[in-house]
């Protein structure tokens, strides 16, 4: 008998207002059996109700920095003053357990994992990546108008960032362009079930 399947790594990207994390959600929640979040590192004090391993690993900011030091993300960024980053071992101990796992990270934070994944092993060869956007920059506008959480001015910085990431968006295997919410997920349930190590 061959050896265990390992996992498969799912990146997904894609500006604010774009729908990737309400996606990422209920592929989770779809195929929970088979497919995890991958649980980041932040500095920043836990929310009420959040739990250390759960939705974070907590980390002092000296720790966090040791990790840096150490090797120990495959990406790591200041957002806020806070540090936030991708643990190695959050990736590879699940994937050499054959669990699927899906990110949702920003452009630059999966470069630095494709940059990473050439080297190792334990991820070479078993991420795919997805990128979310919508058809122009006026149809986010709206989204993020209608959204109603952001001022002109911080929609208009928003903007700005997401035409650098979708001038991005070719190096990813996958360009989903937004349409119904029932046709993105069922265009992303298929990339999933494409790609899936485990049988479903």
């Amino acid at each position: 008998m061959a050896g265990k399947t390992k996992g498969m790594l799912f990146i997904v990207s894609g500006p604010a207002g774009s729908g990737k994390t309400t996606l990422c959600e209920k592929l989770l929640s779809s195929y929970s059996q088979s497919l995890e979040r991958v649980i980041t590192s932040t500095t920043r004090k836990p929310r009420e109700g959040e739990v250390d391993g759960v939705d974070y690993h907590f980390f002092s900011k000296a720790d966090f920095e040791q990790k840096i030091e150490n090797g120990d993300y495959y990406e790591h960024a200041i957002v806020h003053r806070n540090h936030y980053g991708t643990l190695k071992s959050s990736i590879s101990n699940r994937i050499d357990d054959g669990v699927d796992l899906v990110l949702n990270v920003d452009v630059q934070g999966a470069k630095s994992i494709w940059a990473s994944a050439s080297q190792d092993q334990s991820i070479s060869g078993r991420v795919v990546s997805i990128f979310i956007m919508t058809a122009d920059l006026d149809v986010l506008r709206a989204r993020l108008k209608e959204r109603g959480k952001d001022s002109h001015e911080e929609i208009e910085k928003r903007l700005i960032t997401a035409s650098k990431e979708m001038a991005f968006s070719k190096e990813y295997d996958y360009q989903i362009v937004t349409g119904s919410r029932e046709d993105d997920y069922k265009t992303i349930e298929g990339v999933y079930l494409k790609h899936a190590s485990i049988g479903l």
